[in-house]
């Protein structure tokens, strides 16, 4: 028996089944785009922790700062006690993405908390019960960030949810465009949402709208530039906050800082985790300091949030990401994955869709090249065959039927044609 059957033998013993994972992996080691399995084999990385390496695995940077911040100051909570780091950190987002005129931002430990946070805050704020989100949307597994989340197989079972809080559909162009362009498609999406003012919650009893600019967990659909831009122009007139949740998205993932930087959209508030801290636990929340400044002594913060090794591990990560130009590489990632997927498209009837925005790409596996026959089936296969043949792929979709790629982006392009090698041979050999 290997190490790597040895160790999730383990798993199986003393880890709860429901913790699930993508494919029969190991780790022992990592760097760069490239993780060291239990048995010593090289694995090409195509999940990047789920999107937190942007800056890849171990950057010498962030691994330095983490040393030397353990060495003098682990933690003391910032509730307690104010130290620098967090004040930089702090400033540094505000700097890199200005909310208005004044920028806010509290620290947290995950892309959760940081939704639970940002609906606390949009509730106090406006006074308002009610928040909206979509169809497909993943805004994570605590009690609100999973009422707002949109898959059964992710919160089956957990209920009740929390109240207030109601779900319109998301402009899914794939599925639902047929005779429209996109921006015909826009228009429409967004009469609905007007309509639902009527006929499900009123706009006056609205505290936030959240959304993502591209769905994550959902299968990496792109908001409608239309879209996004007429629902800030609804939020306005409602008096309704937007957030936008950038956990996945954010910081070089589509070859900006944000995602909602490809639109002419700044939100009210914004959520953060993932490659801001280079796989160590933080988040955060940004706002308009007039929104943030609403809150009540003592409904926002916690023990943890804002660790000072987290602090000095983020501040390492966003100097490191404007060395290498991370945006930069972000488009030139994703300019290579679309382009071998759109080629893939053409060969392969089993793909149905290539979508994405940057390095953020994906592609849909369906049945009869129908958008509503998803191929789960196909997607699991593909994943194990990858997995047999040294490359780490994750999927996405409600269905599971989506191929996404989160790898780091600072991967080399010879590399990175290398797992796409193994996906195309992966496909010809399943198809």
């Amino acid at each position: 028996m290997n190490n790597s059957q040895v160790i999730l033998d383990r798993r199986k013993q003393f880890v709860p089944d429901a913790i699930g994972i993508f494919n029969p992996s190991t780790a022992a080691s990592a760097k760069g785009s490239v993780i060291i399995d239990a048995d010593g084999r090289e694995m090409i990385d195509f999940a990047g922790g789920i999107g937190v390496v942007n800056a890849g695995h171990c950057p010498p940077p962030v691994v330095e700062a983490i040393a030397q911040q353990a060495a003098s100051l682990i933690h003391c909570s910032f509730n307690v006690a104010t130290y620098d780091l967090y004040m930089q950190l702090a400033e540094r987002l505000a700097s890199l993405l200005p909310h208005g005129d004044h920028t806010k931002v509290m620290l947290t430990n995950s892309g959760a908390e940081s939704v639970e946070n940002a609906i606390k805050i949009a509730r106090q704020a406006t006074g308002r019960p009610a928040v909206i989100c979509y169809e497909n949307a993943f805004h994570g597994r605590t009690l609100m960030a999973m009422t707002l989340t949109s898959k059964v197989g992710y919160k089956a079972g957990c209920g009740p949810y929390a109240p207030e809080v109601y779900r319109i559909d998301f402009p899914d162009y794939y599925r639902h465009g047929s005779g429209l362009n996109l921006d015909e498609f826009s228009d429409y999406h967004l009469g609905e949402l007007e309509s639902f003012f009527h006929v499900q919650v009123p706009a006056e009893q609205v505290a936030a709208i959240i959304i993502e600019p591209v769905q994550g967990e959902g299968g990496f659909n792109v908001v409608p530039r239309k879209y996004l831009e007429g629902l800030r122009r609804i939020c306005d007139k409602y008096g309704i906050l937007l957030i936008l949740d950038e956990v996945q998205s954010g910081f070089g993932r589509t070859g900006k800082w944000a995602a909602y930087q490809h639109y002419d959209v700044v939100p009210d508030l914004s959520v953060w985790a993932k490659s801001l801290g280079s796989g160590m636990p933080i988040g955060a929340v940004l706002g308009r300091a007039a929104v943030m400044d609403s809150c009540k002594p003592s409904t926002i913060g916690g023990t943890y949030p804002g660790n000072p090794v987290c602090c000095a591990a983020a501040l390492a990560t966003l100097n490191y990401m404007e060395h290498i130009d991370i945006n930069a590489l972000g488009k030139k990632v994703g300019k290579i994955v679309r382009e071998r997927f759109e080629i893939m498209k053409q060969h392969f009837p089993a793909i149905g869709d290539v979508r994405g925005l940057g390095a953020m790409m994906a592609f849909e596996l369906v049945k009869d090249k129908d958008p509503f026959k998803p191929d789960t089936a196909l997607c699991k296969k593909l994943i194990g065959y990858c997995a047999d043949h040294g490359l780490i792929l994750i999927s996405a979709g409600i269905y599971g039927n989506v191929i996404r790629v989160l790898s780091p982006l600072v991967i080399e392009p010879s590399l990175l044609n290398k797992g796409l090698d193994i996906i195309e041979a992966g496909l010809t050999e399943l198809s």
